[in-house]
């Protein structure tokens, strides 16, 4: 685990800004993925799956699960545990619930294309908001890290690497009992692809300088 970023140089004080927003966008666009009722994401589904098979509380199944990934992830790859894996840990739950209240709140009976427009823009928010945290380096999710050991161990490139274990979360989740949707499918197809984008049109010009790309 790094912690030069405590240091708050210019170039670190952005890394962190860029994290915060990240995660937060993330966690925004979560709530409005969800709200649209099209099918939670990958990972969900796959927890979703799981959590019907035991007696825990999701939220605390949820907690458990990803502080299991996070011994997995420090051991094969501590370099992915950061101040992104922590704010992702303690904070993206909250942001995702307030994100849940506050559409239905705003729309508690939606439209059949208001769902669809929020599918659509929850889809691009959580692509962008992850390419943000990823490229900033403080660490990420723990299920996020997975897919970026895989491409950092020259598995495949990321965006495969991705689909992969997105679409292995859904059909195992699928298997144990839970309900995927359109949604769901999208995002196990396009959503790398779509963080690969967003790296190198915005995240990594941002954080590096508009000459670096991947």
């Amino acid at each position: 685990m790094n912690l030069e970023y405590f240091t708050f140089s210019p170039e670190n004080r952005r890394r962190i800004l860029m994290t915060l927003v990240g995660v937060l966008t993330t966690g925004f666009s979560v709530g409005m993925f969800n709200f649209s009722h099209f099918g939670v994401d990958p990972f969900q589904v796959f927890s979703f799956g799981v959590w019907k098979h035991t007696s825990l509380g999701y939220g605390t199944f949820y907690t458990v699960t990803n502080l299991l990934m996070l011994i997995v992830v420090f051991f094969v790859d501590r370099s992915k545990i950061g101040l992104g894996t922590m704010i992702n840990i303690f904070l993206l739950g909250y942001m995702v619930q307030f994100s849940s209240w506050l559409f239905t709140t705003l729309i508690p009976e939606p439209l059949l294309i208001q769902r669809i427009v929020l599918l659509l823009v929850g889809i691009i928010l959580l692509c962008f908001g992850s390419s943000l945290y990823f490229t900033a380096n403080l660490g990420v999710s723990t299920y996020d890290a997975v897919a970026l050991i895989m491409a950092d161990k020259k598995v495949a490139p990321f965006a495969y690497c991705r689909i992969s274990t997105d679409l292995i979360c859904t059909i195992t989740g699928v298997m144990l009992g839970a309900t995927a949707g359109v949604g769901t499918l999208i995002t196990a197809f396009f959503m790398g692809p779509v963080i690969a984008f967003f790296n190198k049109t915005v995240a990594v010009p941002l954080r590096y300088g508009k000459r670096n790309s991947y």
